[in-house]
């Protein structure tokens, strides 16, 4: 079996080689803010091209995370199965998190579709390297996306969005707005109102990042809404 999994990994890692460039890995850092140690170089699209025969297969998904190249990981959370994905496997994850890419793609393609996930969310957040924050933000607005949260925890995330708001680190505060932003755009006329009071608190806030994060939420609440009465 493991002789098996083997060459499926290096399988993958020559599909990926195969389509690695080397403008795409200069651009990494400097254009896309997406400083990674171990890197090829593939497209966003070549990878998603690669991993969508291989899904669901959460043994390969494992193998190619331990890899610790880039692109495998992005590989391994689109082909990973997320009714075999336990909250340990989410936090031994979490702890690779180095790049905001990584922590996004992870949230979007896999965990915010993972049972039990939002339990994830306080845990997180409450972390304090700006990547594991960032974590809990972007689990929380997939979830909000997706309709996989639950409105209880999405009215608890909007606490952790308040508490948090100040945080001026880019990534953190990045994702802090995406999770306003995402619960404030939900169907749920509870998140939806208190979204905005939230973003309402924020924006007349003392404090530069939480006014920012309110007034960027307030703006993007406002064209939404502008929208759907056209």
């Amino acid at each position: 079996m493991a002789d098996r999994i083997d060459g499926r990994v290096a399988a993958v890692l020559a599909a990926l080689r195969a389509e690695a460039s080397a403008t795409v890995l200069a651009e990494m850092g400097p254009r896309y803010g997406l400083v990674v140690d171990k890197a090829m170089g593939v497209a966003m699209k070549r990878m998603q091209t690669i991993a969508k025969p291989l899904r669901p297969d959460h043994a390969l998904a494992q193998a190619l995370w331990e890899t610790g190249w880039y692109e495998a990981r992005m590989v391994a959370c689109m082909a990973d199965d997320p009714r075999q994905v336990t909250p340990e496997q989410m936090d031994r994850w979490r702890v690779d998190f180095d790049n905001w890419g990584i922590v996004d793609t992870v949230c979007f393609k896999l965990f915010d579709q993972v049972s039990g996930a939002a339990v994830m969310i306080p845990r997180w957040c409450g972390l304090n390297d700006e990547f594991g924050r960032r974590a809990g933000f972007a689990l929380m607005a997939c979830m909000a996306l997706h309709g996989t949260g639950e409105e209880a925890d999405l009215l608890a995330g909007l606490k952790l969005i308040e508490a948090c708001a100040t945080d001026e680190r880019n990534f953190v505060k990045k994702s802090v707005n995406w999770a306003l932003r995402a619960i404030g755009g939900t169907e749920t006329p509870t998140l939806r109102a208190e979204a905005r009071a939230v973003a309402g608190r924020l924006a007349a806030s003392s404090d530069k990042t939480a006014r920012w994060n309110g007034k960027d939420a307030l703006r993007a609440f406002a064209k939404a809404d502008k929208g759907k009465d056209q």
